[in-house]
């Protein structure tokens, strides 16, 4: 079943923008051969400048935590930890019957 995961990412104080085309960098490099990878799309919260949401589009949750272990064990999100003030927050969503 098609999944979106909303994640939130809560930059360093004026560093949203640099969080953005390096979340945009990650995305082209490892986005298109990540199997059940269907897309992406980042957004800006307009009441805070420092918050970038990406709301993403898998295949399944089970493509989406695959992923999400291979790029934890090759470091492939390591550096955004330079531009984050808090850890990031995901949250996995489907659409009701």
């Amino acid at each position: 079943m098609a999944i979106k995961v909303i994640v939130e990412l809560q930059a360093k104080p004026g560093k949203r923008a640099a969080l953005k085309e390096l979340m945009e960098r990650i995305v082209e490099k490892n986005g298109p051969g990540a199997q059940g990878f269907l897309g992406s799309t980042r957004y800006e919260v307009l009441d805070n400048p420092d918050i970038l949401v990406e709301i993403a589009d898998w295949e399944s949750a089970e493509a989406r935590v695959a992923h999400m272990q291979e790029a934890m064990s090759s470091g492939a999100y390591a550096p955004l930890s330079e531009l984050l003030a808090a850890p990031f927050r995901a949250t996995v969503i489907s659409q009701l019957p």
